[in-house]
């Protein structure tokens, strides 16, 4: 797949990061994992993304990386694409990019790198070096630590043109804004907060009418209603489905940082696809959490 392909697919539909299987002593369970993909691959994701954030990327060993890549690649070939996570320091990401293109995967998303600050001139050397390290197509995740403002976006595009989509996980409407105005159609935009559910009509006011789901995990039915009625402007939908689902679902999300990734693991283990537990420094939720969480989807009804 070129770059254009990727970015055409990254505005056509809702995506997804599925999580990653650990077995009991927080091994990678490939078995799981195929398992995992193949449930979810038919519920109409526009891609999935192998080793993102909800994947636990951050957790995952040089060594790890690779297999879990072709897995999803080989698993989900002929189905559904499959862009892969990449981040950390530059060196680390270029491996990991270079081992996804190796697999075949269809792109990449450039998450943010470790832990030191850094000037708008250092981030663009990390972006660009990456990019420069394969032919395939980019995503870049405005999060955290890596922010790109929309000049640096722009030199970045006009030198790097694998470099087709942007991923907003700050969630200031100015930056967006600025972002889009600049840029225009010469990236894709994806919304990429936490729980995106709940931001998606305001950014589809902004010019980004998709965005990745982590609930798809475990309630794929629901996510994708979510979609089809953020897509239709059908406001009534997504009102109820706030209400009575993702506003008491971010109730329990918020009681703990790095929630965000262990309520979707623990909502796949309600729902019978249990992923194992997430590896530190996260925290799996407590048995109450558990039961508030299952009343939730179990208001949902069937999926």
């Amino acid at each position: 797949m070129n770059p254009q392909e990727l970015k055409t697919i990254m505005g056509s539909g809702l995506l997804s990061f599925p999580l990653t299987d650990f077995d009991a002593n927080g091994d990678f369970n490939k078995a799981g994992y195929i398992q995992r993909l193949e449930w979810l691959a038919p519920y109409g994701a526009t891609a999935l993304f192998a080793a993102g954030g909800t994947g636990e990327f951050f957790s995952l060993t040089g060594e790890e990386y690779p297999e879990i890549i072709q897995t999803a690649v080989d698993t989900c070939r002929g189905k559904v694409p499959i862009i892969a996570g990449a981040g950390g320091p530059t060196r680390f990401a270029i491996q990991c990019a270079q081992a996804a293109e190796k697999a075949g995967a269809h792109g990449i998303l450039l998450l943010p790198h470790y832990l030191t600050e850094a000037g708008q001139d250092g981030l663009a050397a990390h972006v660009e070096a990456v990019c420069k390290s394969v032919k395939f197509g980019v995503i870049v995740y405005n999060r955290a630590n890596s922010r790109l403002k929309p000049d640096t976006l722009a030199r970045l595009a006009e030198r790097n043109p694998n470099l087709v989509g942007f991923k907003d996980g700050v969630g200031d409407i100015e930056l967006m804004n600025s972002i889009f105005l600049k840029m225009g159609d010469r990236f894709a935009y994806l919304g990429g907060l936490p729980t995106a559910e709940v931001y998606a009509a305001a950014y589809k006011a902004m010019g980004t009418p998709v965005y990745s789901s982590a609930v798809f995990n475990f309630i794929p039915r629901t996510a994708m209603q979510f979609y089809e009625a953020v897509r239709d402007d059908d406001m009534a939908t997504q009102h109820r489905l706030l209400k009575e689902f993702f506003m008491p679902y971010l109730d329990l999300r918020n009681r703990m940082p790095g929630y965000a990734v262990s309520i979707v693991k623990a909502g796949a283990k309600i729902v019978g696809h249990d992923a194992g537990p997430v590896r530190a420094p996260l925290t799996d939720l407590k048995a109450d959490e558990m039961d508030k969480l299952k009343t939730l989807i179990d208001s949902l009804g069937p999926q």
